[in-house]
């Protein structure tokens, strides 16, 4: 029996040796740079997975490089959107943090969100916010940087606060009728919204509910900072920017237009250049500090070249302002733009082993391997999630394993 057959599409026992190849390779980058895996070496991992794909079908099956360069464009085109929210949420962090916009809401937020009920209180705020708006990213990137900003301050790890937000946002995109995945998701299967939704709610609710208690739990045994603690991150807000309620129009006007369903896109640039001109009017010295790499001076003019050069850094690059405190020294730390250029990378490398895998019909053959599994319903269910996850984990990008997953499931079904 031949295992390779120019002409025909590779079998699922050829398609799985990328994989292989890949899983090795992303072991070692593992082993060899442990916890800066994702700086690049990763994504060299994952590019060299395609290029084992490409060498396989050109060789072997004679399939023609245009087919992966128009699988790999196309691939990478789908997530051209998700590219520039990542940059842009990038410029809102640096631009909301300079402007004093989140400071200001971490002020205010640690006299009204209690430190007993902070992880708790964050799920439901950012899946209430994720159902209103149908959007987790958006969610993310707005409410979310002022709750990082509140948790630190009172004490709560980074990866708990990550966590509330990241699992309330989810949880409202994914019931939310105005989520433009949801919407995908029912309408390629071929199904009501509603009903999508309401069948969706037996697995999502009671994950919810037990995501809840967990929040509520560590919430309550979490050992609250004193009001002397609380008082100290007060008075050293206070000493570093100016705090005024004027600079919540800033998240207020970012709500509008999340409400009025204003593209993500549109959003976060309005918020970003708001937040902009709110920093050259509020904060002067925060800015001249960014210009200069210098402590904040309140007392120090602010020319309109340095203007220019801190405000653009705050968008792209990173800023660090010395406030006398530790805790919110890292908090104001920023990365801007370039602080999303890793996250940008590993999804275009993703994005092109997933376009090779299409491109040479490897990924329909690992899937169609996987269907001959169905024998009943929790196989046929089994399988459906399985494929999901597969194809999310290779393509890169949910609005193609939707697709997918429903165009080989649908007619099953």
């Amino acid at each position: 029996m031949k295992i390779f057959r120019p002409g025909e599409r590779p079998s699922w026992v050829v398609s799985l040796i990328p994989f292989i190849v890949l899983i090795a390779a992303l072991a070692l980058v593992i082993m060899v740079f442990g916890t800066g895996a994702l700086d690049g070496g990763s994504q060299v991992a994952l590019m060299f997975g395609a290029a084992v794909v490409v060498a396989i079908s050109l060789i072997f099956y004679k399939i023609p490089w245009s087919v992966f360069e128009k699988s790999i464009l196309d691939n990478i085109t789908a997530v051209g959107t998700s590219i520039l929210i990542l940059l842009l949420i990038g410029a809102v962090s640096g631009s909301w943090m300079i402007s004093g916009v989140v400071p200001t809401m971490i002020f205010y937020g640690m006299k009204v969100i209690y430190p007993e009920i902070f992880l708790f209180a964050t799920c439901i705020i950012s899946a209430l916010i994720a159902v209103m708006t149908g959007s987790s990213w958006t969610t993310i990137a707005t409410v979310g940087v002022a709750l990082v900003g509140i948790g630190t301050a009172q004490g709560y790890e980074p990866g708990w606060i990550a966590g509330a937000i990241i699992s309330g946002a989810y949880f409202g995109d994914k019931v939310s009728p105005l989520s433009d995945t949801t919407v995908l998701a029912s309408s390629t299967a071929g199904t009501p919204l509603f009903t999508h939704i309401r069948f969706m709610m037996v697995t999502t609710v009671p994950s919810f509910l037990i995501t809840l208690i967990i929040f509520l739990i560590v919430s309550l045994i979490h050992e609250s900072p004193n009001a002397a603690q609380v008082a100290d991150i007060s008075n050293d807000l206070k000493n570093s920017f100016n705090i005024s309620p004027w600079l919540l129009l800033v998240p207020v006007i970012t709500a509008l237009l999340i409400v009025k369903k204003v593209s993500a896109i549109v959003t976060l640039f309005i918020a970003a250049f708001i937040a902009g001109i709110t920093a050259l009017f509020f904060q002067p010295h925060i800015i001249g500090a960014v210009a200069n790499e210098g402590m904040p001076d309140p007392t120090s003019g602010l020319s309109f070249l340095e203007g220019f050069k801190g405000l653009f850094i705050s968008y792209y690059g990173s800023t660090a302002i010395d406030t006398g405190n530790l805790a919110l020294n890292d908090l104001g730390a920023t990365r801007g733009m370039t602080g999303m250029l890793g996250t940008v990378f590993l999804i275009i490398a993703a994005g092109t082993f997933g376009g090779t895998l299409v491109g040479s019909g490897m990924l329909q053959s690992l899937t169609e391997m996987l269907t001959k599994f169905i024998r009943r319903r929790v196989t046929m269910v089994a399988s459906t999630v399985g494929t999901g996850i597969f194809a999310n984990m290779v393509t890169g990008d949910q609005y193609l394993s939707i697709i997918l997953t429903s165009s080989l499931y649908k007619d099953l079904y």
